[in-house]
């Protein structure tokens, strides 16, 4: 890839909102292009920190491993989305291992060089933490919704989320389009596979989403989704 194709990735994510020509420049001439098939991990969680990334395309599925030997799915992340950012800041192990749910593509920068750009181009920097504040705030919903809501509701907003973040529309409704698993869906509510599978089957018979395109998810009704994740 040449350093105008990287540049013209770059100033398209939010990581770059508002960067002047000379933070794209210095960004895209020091980052590094590492190609990512389905399945294919970035690094693995307890790793040192050594690299930040930017997803440039594709779609990645944010694993964690509890101490009593659990997946937990955090998030699923998309073009443009930071990965490990926060671990290189803090000089912290990464925290979850990315895994590629779809072939990608990910552009690169050393600890060092990530450093070196945040206090060279002081809107990077303030960027990075707004992104980081979106990334908790939406893990702060998620440990609400846990600990409040019933199994229902948090599949339904779950589902929601997924299209916020990467839905498009299709003629019968709106495409999750990479492939969500229902064990997935369970390691992200806290719930069985059991459970995530009956609730699906029964939203599928009522017609709020159907399963066969393709493997993906279609969401066939988005208002009774909606309805069903604000039901109290």
């Amino acid at each position: 890839m040449d350093l105008d194709a990287r540049k013209s990735i770059l100033q398209r994510t939010a990581f770059f909102a508002d960067a002047d020509g000379a933070a794209l420049t210095a960004a895209a001439e020091t980052a590094g292009e590492l190609p990512l098939k389905n399945d294919e991990s970035l690094f693995l969680q307890g790793e040192e920190a050594s690299y930040s990334y930017l997803l440039a395309w594709g779609r990645v599925r944010l694993d964690q491993t509890t101490p009593d030997g659990r997946n937990v799915v955090i998030r699923f992340l998309g073009p443009g989305d930071l990965i490990g950012t926060v671990a290189v800041l803090r000089k912290k192990p990464y925290p979850a291992t990315p895994v590629a749910v779809e072939d990608g593509m990910a552009l690169f920068w050393s600890a060092a060089v990530k450093a070196k750009l945040l206090a060279d181009h002081p809107v990077l920097a303030g960027n990075a933490i707004d992104l980081i504040g979106g990334r908790l705030e939406e893990l702060q919903e998620r440990l609400r919704e846990l600990a409040t809501q019933r199994v229902e509701r948090r599949i339904a907003a779950t589902l929601l989320r997924m299209v916020r973040q990467a839905g498009r529309r299709v003629e019968d409704g709106v495409e999750i389009p990479f492939v969500l698993s229902r064990n997935e869906i369970a390691e992200m509510n806290a719930t069985t596979l059991h459970t995530v599978s009956r609730t699906l089957a029964a939203w599928e018979q009522e017609g709020i989403l159907s399963g066969k395109r393709a493997s993906h998810l279609v969401i066939t009704k988005p208002h009774r989704l909606v309805e069903i994740a604000e039901h109290e």
